[in-house]
């Protein structure tokens, strides 16, 4: 039997002054009024994050923007975690930042992955900052036929807002796109917006917030289609 109440984890760190922040509780209550369940969600402070077991009672994760984080290993334990149990998981903006930077570290093995925007000289900085930040910008968004967020937004085509500076650094695309992780949405520039994680239920990370919808009363397509895979996922 499928649940009917679910709990998530919110992988960041709470500023009420966040759009984000303010726009993702809105969003997941839309959601669950409109699939007719109960949700309740706990903000997981990433310096308080040291194992798993803190972990095991969320049906799924949401990543959240507004980093750098106040501990980078802390967020990247739950991305993990949602990634190798195999839990529902969204990231947005900097969520989809730290979605990239674990895969790279714990799939791919590059041990020496940072973010440029915590290790700006680093070697093998696999986020850097975008040839034009994306601060409160609206852009089109082509999406990948077939993908899990196309499914979400039952369209192709969509136009979304951004809060951003950093983005994939080009010169590991290619490398970081080569297994299982896969480019599912371009901006009108064709630049990489979106990804998603092949062979996990849920694994989507996007550099926009669908979020901010919430706030002028759109239920965001994607808060809709985490909760169906925490339900999935559940059931």
């Amino acid at each position: 039997m499928k649940k009917t109440t679910l709990h998530l984890g919110l992988i960041g760190d709470y500023d009420p002054q966040v759009t984000a922040h303010q726009a993702i509780p809105v969003a997941l209550q839309q959601a669950g009024e409109a699939l007719g369940l109960t949700v309740h969600f706990d903000w997981l402070t990433t310096d308080t994050l040291k194992s798993t077991g803190q972990l095991q009672a969320f049906d799924g994760f949401w990543a959240v923007p507004a980093s750098p984080y106040r501990d980078l290993d802390g967020a990247l334990l739950a991305i993990r975690y949602a990634r190798e149990q195999r839990r529902p998981f969204l990231g947005t903006c900097g969520g989809f930042q730290h979605a990239v930077l674990e895969y790279a570290r714990h799939v791919l093995g590059w041990a020496d992955a940072e973010h440029g925007e915590l290790a700006p000289d680093a070697a093998r900085a696999v986020l850097t900052p975008l040839s034009c930040a994306l601060v409160e910008a609206t852009d089109r968004i082509q999406l990948r036929e077939g993908s899990r967020i196309a499914k979400a937004y039952a369209t192709l085509d969509i136009h979304e807002g951004y809060r951003c500076r950093y983005g994939v650094n080009p010169d590991f695309e290619s490398a970081l796109l080569a297994g299982a992780l896969h480019a599912t949405g371009h901006d009108s520039t064709g630049d990489l917006r979106a990804l998603e994680l092949e062979g996990h239920p849920f694994f989507v990370a996007t550099l926009f917030q669908p979020e901010r919808a919430a706030l002028k009363g759109r239920i965001p397509p994607l808060a809709i289609a985490l909760l169906k895979a925490c339900q999935e996922a559940s059931a």
